[in-house]
Parts: structure tokens; sequence; C-alpha cells
């Protein structure tokens, strides 16, 4: 079989702009993903152009398993512009786009006012688009730093009132972003002692908006000075006179790839697992031909470039990233090379699994997806090699593929581009993640060692406590309802102030669910989201990391949930099953247990019923400690 590569951009472009004259965007709309992924530049805009014209609702009848969001726009300038590129970025991600533009500067009238027309379209996400004309539209002239520092002061007590008045009404995500400083301005001080003083001024002020996302968790604050140091003009002079746009295309269109990483995250569609190759892309060389003393991987001109990449790697893999190796290598060379060099930043305890042999990759690949229980789709896999990314490409599709060069000091640029691996918040648990997974992957070789699953479940000494939420705990859950994507009833996402809102709600019921065994503490795993209704009990939701499926868990947490509504003295308890294209492996979860098909759910999907007659029995090798008084500790 003949290896494709990624798509020419020629190809790319040839063949989406060929979707568009054939007017069959709607009909493909789920190819268009990995078509833009070919496609940059002035035909990115273009692309996002034709994609803003669509019908959202008849790609959603089209395609009933695309996720959309709607994005309300607005801010101080003329925006119109974001969006054909905002469209584009999230179709990149596979995800579709529902517009909500506001008129010319009338960001404190939409966001302000809780019955706003911006509100009332109920946003997922807000974009709240500050420009450096957001301030000196209100200086004096002639002006001193004083009073840009005395404008300052002020936007920033509207936007802290903005802020309060949007967590208080929607349930969204509001985006805001640095202001960044045009040089036009400051060089109007003639002297460098009040420039050095506007300076300090204005990153003190930007240093206020950042920190408005540590107090304030439906806020995500975009720090724009990175984007402008990529070498992007801050603005247009001429678009900026005459048209009001204050902040330049380009830079729009970094800002809009942001938003789209954020975007991703928001609806669950991170990464998960870096997996690299290491040949010429985690060091220099061929290591079965120049030895393990013979490959670059530091103090050297091109050593220090793989060695900055290791250190990449390194540090996404200290958050919670797992890594792991696909290499055609001897895997002794490979252990020694990890082990015993001593300029060598990443080691063997780093990675999850090591796949050092010379099998195909995507076997390798499709074996880790296996056996850490994910699906290929929350892979990124970093090679140097065409024929390899190509062939990746080709016979796992749901794999990001990220194909450096042979420039090793343009690795890192490559890898950390895309945000792949961006999220909201780290959690206690992200600490931890790796060392949980390659727990995991010792527990799957215990199984190997038993001739029966109940054999195994019965030595691995299963225990599960399930219990209110405390707060440290509501940044995990949110986590857990926005990554968890096999083991999730309804795919409700539900961000932190969602999880919050449920926890003060008196009818509503919000369980932890925590395990461990014999080899060490799972910790926080899962969460129910249940509600009181007369004499019944809805489940609303029901999430499980895909780490500890198949070992009684859910069914010991179920039972313990049934057991509670039968002597509160309710008559029944609900569950509904939305379908996913990934959730499949729930589909028969409430029938199991003894749950009678009740018809339709309100909002789509299956509405179970259990009467409560016959008890759900939890199994003999799962150890419960439950609590089941209320849903807030």
């Amino acid at each position: 079989m003949t290896a494709v590569g990624p798509p020419q951009e020629a190809q790319a472009s040839d063949e989406f702009f060929r979707m568009c004259r054939e007017e069959r965007l709607t009909e493909c709309y789920p190819d268009v993903a990995g078509l833009l992924a070919g496609i940059s530049g002035p035909d990115f805009l273009r692309a996002g152009q034709f994609l803003g014209r669509l019908d959202p609702e008849a790609v959603l009848r089209a395609h009933p398993g695309t996720v959309a969001l709607t994005v309300a726009v607005t801010g101080h300038g003329t925006l119109a512009p974001l969006v054909p590129v905002l469209t584009a970025e999230l179709a990149r991600h596979g995800m579709l786009l529902r517009p909500v533009v506001s008129a010319f500067d009338s960001y404190v009238f939409d966001l302000a006012d809780p019955g706003s027309a911006l509100y009332a379209a109920e946003p997922d996400v807000t974009l709240c688009v500050l420009d450096p004309m957001t301030v000196f539209d209100e200086v004096p002239v002639p002006w001193r730093p004083a009073d840009v520092e005395q404008c300052l002061a002020a936007k920033l007590a509207v936007i802290e009132g903005i802020v309060a008045t949007f967590e208080a009404t929607s349930r969204g995500t509001l985006v805001l972003n640095t202001i960044p400083l045009p040089h036009r301005f400051s060089a109007q001080l003639v002297d460098h002692r009040s420039r050095a003083v506007l300076g300090a001024l204005w990153r003190e002020a930007n240093a206020g908006l950042l920190r408005l996302a540590e107090g304030h968790p439906a806020v995500v604050v975009v720090d724009l000075e990175p984007l402008i140091a990529e070498g992007v003009p801050l603005s247009d002079p001429r678009l900026s006179i005459y048209t009001k746009a204050y902040l330049s295309p380009d830079l729009l269109a970094l800002y809009a790839r942001e938003v789209g990483h954020l975007a991703r995250a928001l609806v669950g569609r991170g990464k998960k697992c870096l997996v690299v190759d290491l040949d010429g892309t985690v060091w220099g060389g061929v290591l079965g031909d120049d030895g393990v003393d013979g490959v670059e991987v530091a103090e050297s001109y091109r050593g220090e470039a793989y060695r900055a990449f290791q250190q990449t790697v390194k540090q996404l893999g200290s958050q919670g990233v797992l890594l792991a190796v696909a290499s055609k290598n001897e895997l002794s060379l490979v252990r020694e090379a990890l082990r015993d060099r001593r300029d060598m930043t990443l080691r063997e305890e780093d990675f999850v699994r090591v796949a050092a042999n010379w099998r195909p990759k995507h076997e390798n690949l499709a074996e880790l997806a296996s056996a850490l229980n994910l699906g290929v789709d929350s892979f990124v896999f970093v090679d140097d090699n065409p024929y390899e990314c190509g062939l990746v490409r080709e016979l796992l599709p749901g794999v990001t593929v990220v194909q450096v060069d042979g420039d090793p000091a343009l690795h890192v640029g490559k890898l950390v581009r895309d945000g792949w691996f961006d999220t909201r918040e780290l959690t206690a648990e992200d600490s931890t993640r790796v060392e949980k997974y390659r727990d995991e992957l010792v527990r799957k070789d215990f199984l190997d060692s038993f001739d029966s699953v109940q054999d195994y479940l019965t030595e691995l000494k299963v225990q599960v406590r399930l219990g209110p939420v405390a707060e440290r705990d509501v940044p995990r859950l949110s986590q857990l309802t926005l990554r968890t994507n096999q083991f999730n009833l309804t795919t409700q996402r539900l961000q932190q102030p969602e999880v919050r809102a449920l926890l003060g709600d008196p009818d509503r019921l919000v369980l932890s669910v925590h395990s461990s065994d014999r080899f060490g503490d799972n910790g926080l795993v899962g969460a129910v989201f249940a509600r009181r209704d007369g004499e019944h009990l809805h489940i609303d939701n029901a999430v499980l990391s895909c780490r500890v499926f198949s070992r009684g868990i859910e069914q010991a947490w179920l039972a313990a949930l049934l057991g509670h509504a039968r002597a509160a003295g309710l008559t029944a308890v609900y569950g509904e099953y939305r379908p996913t294209a990934k959730n499949g492996i729930v589909a028969g979860f409430y029938p199991r247990y003894g749950f009678t098909e009740a018809g339709p759910a309100d909002g789509g999907g299956t509405l179970f019923r259990h009467d409560l007659r016959e008890p759900v029995e939890i199994p003999d090798h799962v150890t419960l400690d439950e609590n089941i008084t209320g849903g807030r500790a």
C-alpha cells in the first residue's frame, strides 16, 4: 500500500473550492477539517468566507453529530473580519460556528445588560475583543501618562462590572484579551521617562486583565503580546482610520486560532497523548547506525535544537499529557540511550510506554490506544519521516499527525503551534496522570496472569467511594464532563460555574466517584448528576474515566443510587442515554441493570426507567463506601 502524505496546499485548496463550486460543502462537511489542515494564508480566509454562507441548521440536519458552538462577538472596533477566519478555525477542528455579531462599539451595552440580545442568544462563548482605541478614544488631547492611567483604571472597573454581570447571567465562557500598546502612541511622548511611565502603566493594566481569570472561572484572557511577537502587525493604519478596524487582519487571524484551541478544549476535543518518533525527531542521527553515544541530543550545533524539543516534550508531560514512543529501533538500544546518556533530557520514566520495534507505527499506535483505553483521536503523533506520517494519516485518520522536517530548530514551533493539549485549567489529577496510566498498564499485565477476569477482579481489590463533592473537586468534575467521551451517558459538557450552580440547587444531587485498588489510588474518576422530581429521581448524566472501565465501579455507584432512592420512598429512577460517535460502549448500560425503555427523552436520545422492585447488587469484588446525603460536602 502506498502511503499518502499530507495534502499539498494546492491540492487541498483545489478540492475545497471544487466543493464550493459544486455546492457540496453541507454534504461533505465532515471532510472539511482534513482539507483545512492543508490550507493557509488568503485561501484559508476565503474558505472561511464560503463556510460562513452555510446554514448551520442544514449542516446539523445532514450531520447530527457535528458539534456546534454559538459564539458571540462584541467589542469596541469593527470586528466583522474576525468572523470568516473564526468560522474556518472552528471548522478545522471539526466544529460548526453559529456567530452572533454585535454592532460597532456595543460591548458595554451588550455585556452590562442582562436583558441584552447577546445574552438572549445564550452563547457558548462570548468574545469581548479589546483594542488600544478602547482606551485612547477617551484620552484627552493633549495627554500625559496620568491621563492614560485614569482611563485605564476606569476601563478596568467597567470590565470588572461586566465580568460580574456575565457570571450572574450566562452559562458560557467570556473571552477577554490584553490590549497591546501601539508605538504610534508611545512615540507621541517626546521624553523617554514619560514613555517608560506609560509602558509601566499599560503593562500593569494588562496584568490586571490577566488576573481576572484567576478569580473568575468563567473568564479566559488571551494574551495578545506573544501573538504580536510572532511578527504580525498590531494594526493597519488605513483600516484603523477609515473602517475603525483597530486590530490587523493578521492579528485577528492569530487570535481566532487561539479561540479555536479554546473551543476545542471546551467541547472535550483536546488531545491526551503525545507519541514521538526518536531518530530525527527526539534526537539527531540513527540510533542503530550511530550508537547510543553517537546520536545528537545536546551540546552541539544541532544537538541543542533537539534538547530544546526534548525539554518542550518533558514540559508537556509534566502537566498531564501522556507521553509515548513509537520508533523503529531495537528496544534494548532505546532503553540504553534513555537511561545512560547523561545529556538526555527525556528518560524512560517520562513515558507511559516505549514501543521500539520493527512493526508499522500505526499498529503500535492502535495497540497503545487499546492499552490506555483511549480513542486514537486523543493522540498527536510527531515524526520526521513523510512516509510514516502519511501511513498513519491514511490508516488511522483520527490521529493528529505533526510532521517535522530536517531542521530540528523548527520542531518546537510545529509541535506547540496548534495548542493540541490546551485546557481551561489544570487539576490535581493532571499532575499524577502519567503515573496513573503507567499503573494502568501494570494492571493489564496483572490481568494477563489470570485465567479469568473474575479472578483478576477479586485479586484487584477494588474500592469505591461515592459521596458529596467538595469545592476542591469542582475543576476535576468539570474536566471529566468536558474530556470524557466514552463513558458519558448524555455528553453534557459543564463548565465550572455550571457545576457550582448544580451544587447550589437543593433539588440536585451531584456525587463524586473515587476509586483505588491494590496498585494504588486512582483518584476522582467519575461523577453522577441527578435531580429529584416529585417521587422520581432522574439521572441527568454520569461520567467515568476510561482508565477504570469494566471493574464494576459503575455497577457499584448505580446500586448505591438505586438503594438511596428506594430508602427515600421514591417510586422510580429514570436515566437518559444520548448516542454519540464515541459513547456506544454505554448504549446498553441502563438495560443491563434492569431499566426498561420509557420512550424518547426531551433532549434527544432514549429515556429508561427502573421501578426499584429488583435491587442492583454491588459486585462481590468491590468494597463500597457511600455517603449520599447531598450533593455537596
